[in-house]
C-alpha cells in the first residue's frame, strides 16, 4: 500500500534531511554566511568580486589577490562570435524563455574551453573564473537580440555589476545602479544545498565536467519554485497594480481572492527562513533607495509592495524572501523581467562552482534511496 506520512514528518523533497558536508555556506534562521563571515556583513561592506573569491578560492582576499582575480575576469570576459550569433539567432524566438537560451549558452561555451574535459583542482578554478566572466556576455547577447538592437562589447573599466547591466541595456550605468546590482548579487550567489546547487552537485558526483554540472542547475533554477520566483514575483505585483488602479477592487480584496482561489502567491515563504529571509530587508532598503534618488516615479511600487507584504504577514503569517524585493528592484533599474533569473546566475555561478569543486575534491557518486509506495507483488501471468 502507499505510505502515508503525517505533516510534521514529511520528507518529501528531502525536507530536513541532512546529506552531506560543506565548508562554503551555513544558513539558518538568523544568519547566511559565506564561508565564515555573515552576508549583512559582506552587503554592507564587500564587493561582489570579493566575495566571489571568497566562495571560489576560500578566504578573504588581499589587494594583490583581488587585483590578480578582478584582471582574470576582466580577460575572459569576452566570447566568440560563432557562439554569439547563435544566442541572437535563437533568441529571436518570441517565446523561448532566457535561462533556456543561457543554459544553451554555457553548454556552447562548453566546447570552446580547452579544459572542459580537466577537472583537476587548477583547471576547476580557472574555468570557474571563465564562466563567471562569460556569463553577463551571454546574457547580453540574448537581451540585445530580444531589444531588436546591436549587441555591445564587454568593457574592462567596469565592475561585474555595472558590466552586465552595461551588455544586457546598451547604457552605461549610474554608480548607483550598479551598486545596487551588485548588492544584489553577493545576497544570490550563494545558499547551501538548494534546488539548483544539489542538482550541480549531484551530476558532478558522476564525474561529470563544471560545464554539465553548471547546465543542470541553470535548468534547475530556471523553475519558478526556485529562481524564477523574482519574475513571477514582478508578474503578480503587475497583475495586482493593473486590477487595483481603477478603483474596482483595492489590495486587500484582491488578496483575499487570491487567498480564496488557493493561488501560490510568489516571493513569499521560505524551506528554511521561518521567521522571515534576512536577505530581503537588505536588497529592499537598496531598491527603495535608487527609486528615491533615481525613479521617485516608480516609488509606487515599492508602495504596493509593502502593502501585500503587510497583509500576507497579517493573514497568512509568511514573511517575504529575497525575489520579492528582487522583483521590485530589478523593476526599477529598468531590467526586463525575463532576465531576472539569469542575473541570478550571473551571481549563482561562484555558489555552484564552489560546491562543483568541493564536491569533486571529496567525491562520492550521490545516489539516495526511494521509499517505494506502489503495488505490491503481483505475477504477470495472473493479471
Amino acid at each position: 500500500m502507499p505510505a502515508t506520512s503525517s505533516k510534521a514528518n514529511d520528507t518529501r523533497g528531502l525536507a530536513g534531511q541532512t546529506v552531506g558536508d560543506t565548508s562554503v555556506c551555513s544558513v539558518n534562521q538568523t544568519q547566511l554566511i559565506y564561508r565564515g563571515y555573515e552576508i549583512a556583513d559582506l552587503a554592507a561592506h564587500a564587493t561582489f568580486e570579493e566575495v566571489a573569491f571568497l566562495l571560489l578560492v576560500g578566504h578573504k582576499p588581499s589587494a594583490a589577490e583581488l587585483a590578480e582575480f578582478d584582471a582574470e575576469i576582466k580577460d575572459n570576459r569576452a566570447v566568440s562570435d560563432d557562439i554569439l550569433d547563435v544566442i541572437q539567432a535563437v533568441s529571436a524566438g518570441p517565446d523561448v524563455h532566457p535561462m533556456s537560451i543561457l543554459r544553451t549558452g554555457v553548454s556552447l561555451v562548453s566546447h570552446a574551453d580547452p579544459e572542459c574535459e580537466d577537472n583537476s583542482a587548477d583547471a576547476e578554478h580557472r574555468k570557474s573564473v571563465r564562466l563567471l566572466a562569460k556569463i553577463p556576455t551571454l546574457i547580453g547577447a540574448c537581451q540585445a537580440a530580444r531589444d531588436g538592437r546591436d549587441r555591445v562589447q564587454p568593457d574592462a573599466s567596469m565592475s561585474h555589476a555595472a558590466n552586465l547591466l552595461w551588455l544586457m541595456t546598451g547604457q552605461k550605468p549610474t554608480e548607483l545602479a550598479a551598486k545596487v546590482v551588485d548588492v544584489s548579487l553577493i545576497l544570490y550567489a550563494e545558499h547551501d544545498f538548494n534546488a539548483s546547487t544539489f542538482t550541480g552537485r549531484v551530476i558532478a558526483s558522476t564525474n561529470s565536467d563544471m560545464h554539465s554540472a553548471v547546465c543542470g542547475a541553470i535548468g534547475a533554477l530556471k523553475g519558478n519554485l526556485h529562481g524564477g520566483a523574482n519574475e513571477a514575483a514582478m508578474e503578480m505585483l503587475q497583475a495586482i497594480m493593473t486590477d487595483t488602479e481603477g478603483g474596482d477592487i483595492t489590495v486587500d480584496a484582491w488578496m483575499q481572492r487570491a487567498f480564496e482561489e488557493k493561488r501560490k502567491l510568489m516571493g513569499f515563504g521560505h524551506r528554511v527562513y521561518k521567521n522571515g529571509d534576512h536577505r530581503a530587508g537588505i536588497l529592499r532598503e537598496w531598491g527603495l533607495k535608487y527609486c528615491e534618488q533615481i525613479e521617485p516615479e516608480k516609488k509606487k511600487w515599492f508602495d504596493l509592495g509593502d502593502e501585500v507584504q503587510a497583509i500576507m504577514l497579517r493573514d497568512k503569517n509568511i514573511h517575504p524572501n529575497v525575489d520579492f524585493p528582487c522583483g521590485m528592484t530589478y523593476f526599477t533599474l529598468g531590467i526586463p523581467v525575463p532576465q531576472y533569473t539569469p542575473i541570478f546566475v550571473a551571481s549563482r555561478i561562484t555558489g555552484w562552482c564552489a560546491h562543483i569543486m568541493e564536491q569533486h575534491a571529496n567525491n562520492r557518486i550521490i545516489r539516495p534511496l526511494a521509499h517505494y509506495a506502489g503495488p505490491e507483488l503481483m505475477s504477470w501471468c495472473d493479471s
